[in-house]
C-alpha cells in the first residue's frame, strides 16, 4: 500500500495540468480507487482532492509570478475562468493572483508527499475476520457533518432525540450481528474529507428476512468479508485512535482492503457516562 501511495503522488505530479484517471491507476495497481482514496486521506491528513489542488496552486504561483497571461495559466490548470482560478488560487495561498504578482506572495507551499512505513510493533490490535450473509440495518438516520476528532454534536443531538422506549424497541428488533445498538456511517465521501456529509443510523443489525417497521429507515448490506477491531478505553478517543491505526498499521500489513459499505460501531460495554466503553468497529473488507 505505502508503494501504491507514493506511485500515485508521483503520478499527480505528472499531470499537475491534466485531468486525473484514478480509478484506471488505482485499477492498474490491482487495487480500486475507493481504497486507494480513504488509506491516502487517513495517512496524508487531507484528501486527495485537496493535495491535488494544493500541488496545482503551489506550482500555478511560479507561473503567475513569471508573468504570463491569467486566463491562460487559468485554463492551464483546468479552470475555465480567471475568476474560478482566483478563487481556488485564493483558498491556498490566502490571496489573489493579482496580490502574488504586485508583491511577491506571501505563498503556502504544498511539498510533494513521501510515504515511509515505520513499523513500531508494540500496539497489538485485536482483530477477526468474519464472514457475513446479507442483512438490514435498520434505525433512525440523518444526514451530518464527518468530524474526524472527538464526539460529533450533530450525531449525539440525534441519539438524544429519540426517546428511551425507542432504543428499547429497537434492542427488541435487533437479531443478527454485530449485535447491540450500532452506531451507523454509510455514503462517505470516498476522500473522507473533514466536514463532508454522511448518512449516520442510529439502529441494530437483522436479517433480510425480519420483517422492518416502516418508519424505521433501513440500509442494505450485501453479503461479504468484515474485519472487526475491538477496543477498550477512553471514548471516543480510543476507538478514534483504533480507526487511524487501521490505515497507519492493519491494512499496510494485511492482505486486506476496504470495499464499500457501511461501517459500524458495536458498543459491547460503557461506563454510565459513557467516558470509556468497550466497543467494536466493523470495516467491509476484501482480499487485496
Amino acid at each position: 500500500m505505502i508503494a501504491e501511495l507514493n506511485r500515485l503522488v508521483a503520478y499527480v505530479e505528472d499531470r499537475l495540468t491534466d485531468d486525473l484517471d484514478v480509478t484506471t491507476l488505482a485499477t492498474g495497481f490491482g487495487t480500486t480507487e475507493y481504497h486507494l482514496r480513504r488509506m491516502f486521506s487517513s495517512l496524508a491528513g487531507m484528501p486527495l482532492s485537496e493535495y491535488v489542488r494544493r500541488r496545482r496552486m503551489t506550482a500555478a504561483a511560479a507561473d503567475v509570478i513569471g508573468g504570463g497571461d491569467l486566463l491562460g495559466i487559468a485554463v492551464r490548470y483546468g479552470y475555465g475562468s480567471t475568476e474560478a482560478f482566483g478563487r481556488a488560487f485564493r483558498s491556498v495561498h490566502g490571496v489573489g493572483p493579482g496580490d502574488v504578482r504586485r508583491d511577491g506572495g506571501p505563498l503556502r507551499t504544498q511539498p510533494q508527499l513521501r510515504f515511509r512505513l515505520t513499523v513500531e510493533g508494540n500496539i497489538t490490535m485485536d482483530t477477526r475476520i468474519a464472514d457475513r450473509p446479507a442483512f438490514r440495518l435498520v434505525g433512525h438516520a440523518a444526514r451530518v457533518p464527518l468530524i474526524h476528532h472527538g464526539a460529533n454534536p450533530h450525531i449525539q443531538a440525534h441519539i438524544a432525540a429519540l426517546p428511551a422506549s425507542e432504543h428499547s424497541r429497537l434492542k427488541d428488533l435487533g437479531d443478527s450481528e454485530p449485535a447491540g445498538l450500532l452506531q451507523v456511517s454509510d455514503d462517505v465521501d470516498p476522500d473522507y474529507a473533514e466536514g463532508s456529509e454522511l448518512t449516520y443510523l442510529h439502529g441494530v443489525a437483522v436479517t433480510d428476512r425480519t420483517r422492518v417497521p416502516e418508519d424505521l429507515d433501513a440500509i442494505d448490506v450485501p453479503a461479504g468479508s468484515w474485519a472487526v477491531f475491538r477496543t477498550e478505553g477512553e471514548y471516543p478517543g480510543a476507538l478514534q485512535a483504533a480507526w487511524a491505526a487501521t490505515a497507519t498499521e492493519w491494512f499496510p500489513s494485511n492482505p486486506w482492503r476496504l470495499r464499500p459499505g457501511p461501517s459500524i460501531v458495536a458498543i459491547l460495554d460503557r461506563a454510565p457516562d459513557f467516558s470509556t466503553a468497550t466497543c467494536e468497529l466493523w470495516l467491509p473488507v476484501e482480499r487485496a
